[in-house]
């Protein structure tokens, strides 16, 4: 695999004699490195990094503070492999390895977006986050998304000491974060109770983009003695936000040159309503602002969610400990968008509980339940994103839908149009003549059992075998069938498992490899975790017998007592993708990555993440918005563009076929660092590099290889509070990024990255 000596580097250019950690101290709390932090609650109670038998990264609270992580893609700082996709500007899942990853917390699995395209996060809850590549462990229970996952680690409430913190953050285009985190302890070592508010009022760069939201978090931490400790986290968010398409018609010159080629299509029945299969006269083509983004000040995106997380956990003996985790979440969402899109989640609630028995930290049982109740309406069938010219009149990217199209749909309220949960034959001719999404009313329930167990083979050499196995119970009906028909319902059951395999030797106390294969079943679902019924009125046996399968090879370093950590991992692992209609791709996979972690006694630190991955489907058909830009275009501009005039968009279906994987980049690096200057002054950057890879399909259009620099100055004005001031993108560089994972809107749109700017911090503890 070309590029991968590149992992070796750290490790062979560091000197391994023993040195004294020193800590590092900024903005008033101690600096914690991915290898220092220890993973807890995912493969056992806890352990260091350098003892998982899997490719993993922490990010502590001042890691992300240091690095100004704010959001789900700025793991890639940290995690090799973990480039995402601009998730419509507001990502609401993690991707890894080329595909989008699970989101947990607290190692239970949260609601999340379908295909990435969510509700965005807020941090205001989270202490630190847990990055694993490939499936998670049996522990956690089969997922839809297999390439990797994230597990938010929720703050807890301290029962030691008062403490408390102001942070305001000032950003360029009137971007205001302000949180409020309070701990108080009601009896030392027994009772504490901790609070944490977030307020964010943000514009942008981009047109007609805002964000508007508040968090509040309220923990507990009940620990009545030694053995006993119960942590419960409640969390209430309200957000507003804009769903961000970025800039539709990506040639090369548009990726080049910011070169936008002009005119609004105009359907095959002579309107200039955005509508499939349009073709575009092209009037010239212009330098476009990078703002200009396909965005409508009209839209509505709203959504409220609750979430609740309860961890109590006893120790019974020397031997014996019981852990018992239980997760809710309610979710309402309302998405209407002006180009026809509507995502509306009128309830999603979400009930798990794990009971786990831990027996001499070797072997692990449990047992989960796990209930999903959604209720939600979509229509995303009669989007029509390239007809649209950006550079004309808001109207210019509007979609009202016409009587024909409102014949095929069902009216949810006055003059709002979805999807009904299945199709029907209005005239006996045997094809159903609706036009279907996501719309559903579903109940699954999936009951776990579990079992780990760690084998000491010899004093140096250990396997840990895992299996698991769900029985998911699930009953799908349509909530809005049309007019004159019975109300479609369907259920399904099965039986989906899962089994892991490592072994691990310990090369020397310093050096660990291991070997590990993993192999599950996993399920597809649409927004909110629902299940769907296909145009057959039926619950498709192909969402619950997805085949999952990694082969991990990797070595990690650890010397005793010394200032570095470093880790390299092979891997070779096949996944399905889930494309917009619903139907799964396979995707092969295999690659390299490595990370390095460093402080030396001068206040001086440094983090390395590097990558190749080599993604291709499996034999298997890929799905595009349209089958390449140019299908746009008619051919009376030659100087500006040859088009085919075939129209766009053309929903092009490519027959199967081992082709790249599009919209991922082959070769991944980034660099993390900070300087304790003075006991006044740091400083601090990051840095981050993609090699070249193609938007689309076909190849026909390429990203370049693109870099990004990010340099931060922190002054300590007194024990309590500092000032730090972030500039972002250093360099001013214009890259870009897909909009959606999977690479759907390849042909059709490309995600512009913010130019230079700069944001104050101001934080206070007391």
């Amino acid at each position: 695999m070309k590029y991968a000596w590149l992992m070796l580097c750290p490790v062979a250019a560091l000197a391994q004699e023993p040195i004294e950690v020193i800590e590092v101290i900024g903005k008033g709390e101690t600096l914690v490195l991915p290898s220092e932090e220890p993973v807890e609650g995912l493969f056992g109670l806890s352990d260091a990094l350098q003892e998982i038998p899997r490719s993993a990264t922490m990010i502590s609270r001042s890691l992300m503070d240091q690095a100004a992580i704010n959001d789900l893609h700025d793991i890639a700082r940290f995690a090799p492999n973990s480039f995402a996709a601009a998730g419509f500007g507001n990502p609401s899942l993690p991707s890894m390895r080329g595909q989008l990853g699970e989101l947990f917390e607290a190692g239970m699995r949260r609601q999340a977006g379908n295909n990435g395209l969510g509700v965005p996060m807020s941090f205001n809850s989270i202490e630190g986050i847990a990055v694993v590549k490939g499936a998670p462990p049996v522990m956690l229970g089969t997922t839809q998304r297999v390439g990797g996952f994230v597990n938010l680690l929720p703050k807890k409430a301290m029962t030691d000491d008062e403490r408390s913190r102001v942070r305001g953050e000032w950003g360029q285009w009137s971007q205001y974060r302000l949180q409020l985190d309070h701990n108080a302890v009601l009896k030392r070592d027994k009772h504490a109770l901790r609070v944490s508010a977030e307020f964010v009022d943000q514009d942008s760069f981009y047109d007609f983009t805002s964000t508007r939201s508040d968090d509040v978090f309220v923990a507990y931490r009940y620990s009545p003695n030694s053995r006993t400790e119960w942590d419960i986290g409640l969390e209430y968010y309200d957000v507003e936000w804009t769903d961000n398409a970025g800039i539709n018609r990506p040639t090369q010159a548009l990726i080049d040159d910011n070169l936008y080629i002009t005119g609004q299509g105009v359907q095959p029945n002579g309107s200039t309503v955005p509508g499939a299969f349009a073709v575009v006269s092209p009037t010239g083509q212009v330098e476009i602002d990078r703002s200009r983004v396909l965005t409508d000040p009209a839209d509505i995106n709203t959504a409220k969610t609750t979430l609740l997380h309860s961890t109590f956990q006893q120790q019974w003996s020397d031997t014996l400990t019981f852990v018992n985790r239980t997760y809710y979440q309610y979710l309402e969402r309302e998405g209407i968008n002006q180009n026809s899109f509507v995502e509306i989640i009128d309830g999603a609630h979400t009930f798990e509980n794990r009971a786990e028995l831990h027996i001499n930290d070797h072997t692990i049982l449990g047992i989960n339940v796990r209930v999903n109740d959604v209720l939600g309406y979509s229509q995303f069938s009669t989007e029509a994103d390239l007809p649209s010219d950006l550079t004309g009149p808001i109207a210019n990217r509007r979609i009202p839908l016409t009587a024909a199209q409102q014949a095929q749909l069902v009216q949810l309220r006055p003059g709002l149009f979805v999807s009904p949960g299945t199709n029907y034959d209005n005239d006996g001719d045997g094809i159903g003549d609706y036009i279907l999404s996501d719309t559903t009313d579903s109940l699954s329930q999936q009951w776990g059992l579990f079992g780990q167990h760690e084998l000491a083979l010899t004093d140096r050499w250990q396997l840990t075998a895992g299996a698991r196995i769900d029985y998911y119970d699930v009953i799908a009906k349509d909530p809005l069938p049309p007019a004159g028909f019975d109300a479609a319902e369907d259920s399904y059951s099965d039986w989906l498992s899962a089994v892991s395999l490592s072994s691990q030797y310990q090369l020397s106390s310093a050096v660990m490899v291991y070997a590990s294969a993993y192999e599950s079943d996993s399920t597809s679902n649409s927004m909110a975790g629902g299940t769907v019924l296909n145009a057959n009125q039926v619950i498709d046996s192909q969402n619950f017998a997805t085949e999952n399968t990694l082969y991990e090879l990797g070595i990690k370093i650890a010397p005793v007592n010394s200032r570095w950590y470093a880790d390299v991992v092979m891997f070779d692992q096949t996944r399905s993708l889930r494309n917009r209609d619903g139907s799964n791709s396979g995707i092969a996979t295999q690659g390299v990555e490595a990370q390095w972690n460093y402080r030396n006694e001068h206040g001086f630190w440094m983090t390395l993440a590097a990558s190749y991955l080599d993604a291709h489907y499996d034999n298997s058909a890929a799905f595009q918005d349209t089958r390449q830009i140019a299908d746009l275009f008619d051919d009376s501009r030659p100087d500006i563009i040859e088009g085919t005039g075939i129209g766009a968009p053309n929903f092009a279906a490519f027959p199967a076929s081992n082709q790249r994987l599009q919209g991922v980049p082959e070769v991944q690096a980034s660099a993390v660092a900070g300087w304790q200057v003075t006991p006044q002054w740091s400083v601090g950057g990051d840095a981050n590099y993609t090699e070249s890879y193609p938007l689309d399909y076909l190849q026909t259009v390429m990203i370049r290889d693109q870099y990004m620099l990010n340099l931060n100055a922190t002054y300590q004005m007194t024990a309590q509070l500092s000032a730090r001031v972030d500039v972002f993108n250093v360099t001013d560089e214009e890259n870009w990024s897909p909009v959606f994972e999977g690479g759907y809107f390849g042909s059709t749109l490309a995600f512009p990255s913010l130019p230079r700017h700069a944001q104050l911090t101001v934080d206070y503890r007391f």
